[in-house]
């Protein structure tokens, strides 16, 4: 039974980051926080120049993050269930590499949203044309 109760642990984790980030992608595109702040949101240097910087990283953001949330959840789902009857060993390797995949995918939303914010604004946060 012990084993049982680890990998639904090992589920439970690695289903943690798609959900939510499939849920602060629907809040970050959908409900982008109203005002800059240093709590809440994308907060980095340049998304913080101004509202319409804010906005856009938001937006940009929010929809990598749904799609990235969404892709990652079923193959999470299948790839812990092959694992069901696996040993713990096996159980918490492949449950821990899954979630580092995934936690190299949401990392790699933050280059990816700066990029497209040095494309679409200047260095002051101006928009180009």
């Amino acid at each position: 039974m012990q084993m049982k109760g680890f990998w639904v642990f090992m589920l439970v984790m690695a289903l943690l980051l798609p959900l939510s980030m499939m849920l602060f992608g629907y809040l970050f595109y959908y409900k982008t926080p109203k005002t800059i702040n240093g709590v809440y949101g994308y907060r980095t240097k340049m998304s913080r120049k101004n509202q319409q910087t804010w906005e856009f990283a938001h937006k940009y953001c929010g929809r990598i993050w749904m799609l990235i949330g969404t892709a990652t959840l079923p193959l999470s789902i299948g790839c812990m269930i092959l694992m069901v009857h696996a040993d713990m060993d096996t159980i918490g390797s492949w449950g821990g590499i899954l979630v580092s995949v995934q936690c190299v995918l949401m990392i790699l939303t933050i280059p990816l949203t700066e990029r497209a914010l040095r494309k679409n604004f200047t260095k002051n946060g101006i928009r180009k044309e």
